[in-house]
């Protein structure tokens, strides 16, 4: 889905920048008075790119109407598809653990998000600690979210990351690296009252 997603990006941005490409520049040409072809749309400086005849032209016909509204309706739909599609994140469904012999084994991402989480939860200062795969299958990206408490330091919770549950969760995959972006937060506190 992934890789159909990509290349429907591709082709949508391609064909809309060369119809704005070709148009942008026509419309400067026609502007410089360049002559255009004699196909095209516009013939002078002053010419409107569509009349009052041809926008009128099938208004009185039965079907133009809900044609349209179909049209315009499918447009909309394919747009908003489009949009969430790009916007929606994917987690990785599953993981290729090289096991040495040829064939391979798979990890469920899943499985791997809980245990990289439940491992980073349990370093010192860490009150909460979430997991999540991105990336491709042979060669996945950790995104973590840490809740820290406020006397934590940012640099040490790191080293400690990188040094433990990173390391543990990159040799129990069989992985040569495991990328990760770290976001800290500190757990919120009442003020203490001094006397």
């Amino acid at each position: 889905m992934r890789a159909v997603l990509r290349t429907v990006n591709r082709i949508l941005l391609a064909l809309v920048g060369l119809v704005l490409l070709a148009v942008g520049g026509a419309v400067l040409a026609v502007g410089l008075d360049v002559k255009p072809p004699s196909w095209w749309i516009h013939q002078g400086r002053h010419d409107v790119l569509l009349s009052a005849a041809e926008r009128t032209r099938w208004r009185g016909e039965g079907w133009w109407w809900p044609v349209m509204i179909a049209a315009l309706a499918v447009l909309v739909l394919l747009a908003l598809w489009w949009l969430v599609a790009v916007l929606r994140r994917r987690r990785l469904r599953e993981v290729l653990v090289d096991t040495g012999d040829g064939a391979g084994a798979t990890l469920r991402g899943r499985a791997l998000e809980h245990a990289l989480g439940a491992d980073a939860a349990g370093l010192e200062g860490v009150a909460h600690a979430r997991a999540h795969l991105k990336g491709r299958r042979t060669a996945p990206e950790a995104r973590l979210r840490l809740q820290v408490e406020p006397h934590v330091d940012p640099g040490t919770a790191l080293r400690e990351l990188a040094d433990g549950p990173l390391a543990h969760a990159r040799v129990a995959a069989a992985l040569p690296a495991l990328p990760a972006e770290v976001r800290l937060r500190t757990v919120g506190h009442k003020a203490e009252r001094v006397t």
